[in-house]
């Protein structure tokens, strides 16, 4: 008769390691998520960013295009690359090639305005017409999502060295290359990248 006791202090004790157990593992922390990104971010389309002008827009706009991301600043001595990136979404944009510009205020706080200064010193100095998006952060702990899926999971991963680096996306979205900022836009390795991802000219 005396063993039923120990018995049942060693079924409570049981029940009780059983429990801590599953306390534990409820509350064992989850993976992070960075803030706004996709549950699952492979492509560029993934994303949805801001315009310029404080508009929304999904970046699957943009699906089927060839696509050059930048992050610019404008009181930066690459920033007359402004006008080389122009010429470039000017020459390109009927072969459905686009420029994406996204300033950014990481470096030597050479991005200090507010987007319409931004949009307004764009337009006038340099006469911009390719897509500008509201200012992000490209480095650190407020890296916006976009730049975190493109330093980290595309292959073509690293911080980003400073203003003006470009990301070639090719129309599925995916990361084909990636230039240091000191690469002038009409630097032929650049442009050979983007016409190789080009559709074939048409005739006439």
């Amino acid at each position: 008769m005396a063993k039923r006791p120990v018995l049942t202090l060693v079924a409570v004790l049981g029940l009780a390691a059983l429990a801590v157990v599953a306390v534990r593992f409820a509350s064992a922390k989850k993976p992070e998520t960075v803030k706004g990104a996709p549950a699952v971010s492979h492509t560029l389309y993934d994303f949805e960013m801001k315009r310029i002008d404080g508009k929304p827009e999904k970046l699957s706009a943009w699906k089927g295009k060839t696509v050059l991301v930048v992050n610019t600043a404008s009181k930066c001595g690459l920033t007359p690359q402004y006008d080389g990136l122009e010429k470039l979404y000017e020459t390109y944009k009927d072969r459905d090639f686009v420029v994406l510009g996204f300033p950014a205020n990481d470096f030597m706080g050479q991005e200090p305005g507010t987007n319409e200064e931004i949009a307004q010193f764009c337009k006038l100095k340099y006469d911009v017409s390719f897509p500008m998006y509201s200012k992000i952060s490209v480095k650190g702990k407020e890296m916006d999502p976009l730049y975190t899926w493109l330093t980290t999971g595309t292959g073509h991963d690293g911080d980003i060295e400073w203003n003006f680096a470009k990301f070639l996306v090719g129309p599925d979205g995916k990361v084909i290359a990636r230039f240091h900022p000191k690469t002038a836009p009409n630097d032929p390795a650049l442009v050979s990248k983007i016409e190789a991802a080009l559709p074939a000219k048409t005739s006439g």
